[in-house]
């Protein structure tokens, strides 16, 4: 996560906030935050990252498929189930619309519906 956390700052100060290498940096660094099991850190990260996603690249952009399906991992690990099963459903429907039906991100996005649900 370190490592993360300094590449989002040197980004944010080289190339500034709204440069898409640093919302993938932001993205990373949440993501490490999920791993090391700090979820409410990546669960703001991830909140901030995806609006910053939206605003930048759009609401269609592939990056925020990820990101919001890292958020809704996140929010599992807080157990805020409902609003991870919502963004999951999301996440799917848009994926299935982007990339298909048998594509391995879609397979991926119901497989973490699925987990969810349980």
């Amino acid at each position: 996560a370190d490592l993360h956390r300094q590449t989002l700052t040197d980004r944010e100060r080289i190339l500034g906030p709204d440069h898409p290498d640093t919302l993938t940096s932001s993205h990373n660094f949440a993501a490490s935050l999920n791993d090391l099991g700090r979820y409410r850190e990546a669960a703001d990260l991830h909140h901030q990252t995806l609006a910053d996603h939206e605003h930048i690249l759009g609401p269609h952009h592939p990056d925020i498929l990820a990101t919001r399906s890292n958020l809704a991992v996140a929010l599992v690990g807080l157990g805020q189930y409902r609003e991870a099963a919502d963004l999951d459903r999301r996440t799917l429907a848009d994926r299935e619309r982007n990339c298909g039906p048998n594509h391995p991100d879609t397979l991926t996005s119901r497989n973490n519906l699925a987990a969810t649900l349980v």
